[in-house]
């Protein structure tokens, strides 16, 4: 079984900064490209950021510049380092990762979110 586990949310002010962490753990054999998702009330869920195996990375224009992806594949940890926080970035962030599990071939996975919430 694989699990992604997030951590790292909460109430900043406007112009703070947080960092959000992602850990996969269980029964696996490798992690492919992982990226955070965001869900704000009433939205749809979007792409916020994602980094491939090879390290590159891709953000939505909105968090361009004050948002970073970071991964420690020896830790399998996935990192999300938010500053210049805007009001706009509340959300519930979500962990994905594709993930392969030995004669299971390979799928997506979710965490089970974090709240953040940025006040004004």
């Amino acid at each position: 079984q694989v699990q992604l586990g997030e951590s790292g949310g909460g109430l900043v002010q406007a112009g703070g900064s947080l960092r959000l962490s992602c850990v996969a753990s269980g029964s696996f054999i490798g992690i492919g490209t992982m990226a955070w998702y965001r869900q704000a009330p009433g939205k749809q869920r979007e792409l916020v950021a994602q980094t491939t195996g090879g390290g590159d990375s891709q953000y939505t224009d909105s968090v361009k510049g004050r948002f970073t992806i970071s991964r420690d594949n020896a830790k399998n940890t996935l990192y999300l380092q938010m500053n210049s926080l805007k009001p706009e970035d509340t959300a519930v962030y979500y962990c994905n990762a594709r993930i392969w599990r030995r004669d299971a071939g390979s799928r997506d996975y979710w965490g089970q979110g974090t709240q953040v919430t940025v006040s004004s």
